[in-house]
């Protein structure tokens, strides 16, 4: 690192859990955002100002006025535009440093195998099962720790899956397929309080970061719940499922 880089993030290297090595890590570290909405806005700005060397941004959505409300890394001056493109012009002026590589396509199974460059770590912040059950097999498939967040109305919950643990469980066995997940649980259908998303993609940009620099433990095993009506967390023990197709039998 040269010295505008070391004055950047001079506030995280003086913490003895990060230092220069932990910084180096960060550098190196190539993560996936899948989702630049709500969720995927705190987590891009953050990772970015933090120093994640090579964010990969995923989401087929343009950016329109109804998005503004919560989705602070787009502005009016996008409005229209790609919101991985919007993205990409504000983490550019937040950290030039930071690798982009800027896909304005849905994620499916498909596209995560052939067409998506490689990641150490996956953040999932979309509002669509299907792209998380995709983005859950594709993980535990390849040993990528994934970090999932969701938000709506006045609630939002934040977990973490980390296939390189023998004993993590997956998306799959907090909200099994067959269950039959609502495709209209989204915000669109029912409305979700500004900050809360804020709150929500922090918490997931700060597990991103544990993980990269291996500091403290993480949530995997746990989902935390928050009721920001009341501002009351819970974190519940998530155990893997024994019928769970995808991790259940993983030693």
């Amino acid at each position: 690192m040269n010295d505008e880089q070391l004055l950047r993030y001079s506030r995280q290297i003086m913490l003895p859990e990060i230092d220069i090595a932990g910084q180096q890590k960060l550098a190196d570290a190539r993560v996936l955002i899948a989702g630049v909405g709500g969720l995927g806005s705190p987590v891009a700005l953050y990772l970015a100002a933090a120093g994640v060397g090579h964010l990969i941004l995923a989401d087929p959505d343009i950016v329109e006025l109804s998005n503004l409300q919560r989705q602070i890394i787009h502005d009016t001056s996008t409005l229209g535009k790609s919101k991985v493109d919007s993205a990409g012009i504000r983490l550019h002026n937040i950290n030039p440093h930071v690798s982009l590589d800027l896909v304005c396509e849905q994620l499916d199974t498909h596209s995560l195998r052939s067409k998506m460059p490689a990641a150490d770590l996956v953040i999932d912040a979309t509002d669509n099962f299907a792209i998380r059950y995709a983005l859950n097999d594709y993980c535990f498939e390849k040993l990528i720790p994934l970090v999932s967040g969701a938000a709506i109305k006045f609630e939002g919950q934040v977990a973490v899956f980390d296939p390189r643990k023998p004993e993590s469980p997956c998306y799959r066995c907090l909200y099994p397929e067959t269950a039959g997940a609502d495709p209209e649980l989204n915000c669109a259908e029912n409305g979700v309080v500004a900050p809360l998303v804020g709150i929500i993609g922090s918490v997931q940009a700060m597990e991103a970061i544990k993980l990269i620099c291996n500091i403290g433990e993480s949530l995997t095993g746990w989902v935390h719940y928050l009721d920001a009506s009341f501002m009351d967390w819970q974190k519940l023990r998530l155990t893997r499922r024994s019928d769970c197709p995808v991790c259940s039998k993983r030693v």
